[in-house]
């Protein structure tokens, strides 16, 4: 993925990995993955969470992320975007965590109210209804009932703001594809979350 992208907003990414980072990362310096890791968890965890519905799954998974990026740090180029990649780590770990329990089902009953739906974009979505910690357990229970591939692509865009190339690289497919899950879940998610506000 090309490091000198722009944001969606024009601006340059904020998590670009610096050399000297880098090299710490590589050669295990303790300090330096502390830094990494509180720089990023939250981010991972959230992702994770509004994937799962459980926080207590998100968090075990969150952990193996980390583990599994400190063990492939060496295949990470330093001056590359951090987010896309743990957001790709993050998706294979939790597929391969399902595919582990030999089920694909979310429960819709787990979501905790604590967890907000921040939108970063400031395109109308069905998201932006979430400004109540009840309408934030709707809207996490109305993610819930999306397919996973769109549950996926719409928290990508409007939660961690995503370009749909991003998006498309993440999913292993077409940028076409992307836009079109992301638009289909921005519907289905509208039709779920009618009765919350007036979405348009």
């Amino acid at each position: 993925m090309p490091s000198n992208s722009l944001q969606r907003d024009g601006t340059a990414p904020n998590d670009l990995l610096p050399e000297e980072l880098h090299a710490r990362l590589v050669a295990g310096d303790e300090e330096a993955w502390h830094r990494f890791i509180t720089e990023y968890e939250g981010r991972i965890y959230g992702f994770l969470y509004r994937l799962e519905g459980n926080s207590d799954d998100a968090l075990d998974l969150t952990q193996e992320v980390f583990y599994r990026a400190w063990r492939s740090i060496r295949t990470f180029r330093a001056g590359e975007r951090v987010l896309p990649w743990l957001y790709q780590v993050a998706r294979n770990t939790q597929i391969e965590s399902h595919r582990r329990k030999q089920h694909a089902r979310f429960s819709l009953e787990e979501a905790q109210e604590e967890v907000g739906f921040e939108v970063v974009s400031e395109a109308h979505s069905p998201v932006q209804a979430a400004e109540s910690e009840q309408a934030q357990d709707r809207v996490q229970r109305a993610l819930m009932k999306l397919a996973p591939e769109y549950r996926e692509a719409v928290v990508l865009r409007f939660v961690d703001d995503l370009s749909y190339d991003e998006i498309a690289s993440i999913q292993g497919v077409a940028t076409g594809t992307a836009k079109s899950r992301v638009f289909r879940a921005k519907e289905q998610l509208a039709d779920l979350l009618a009765d919350v506000s007036d979405i348009h």
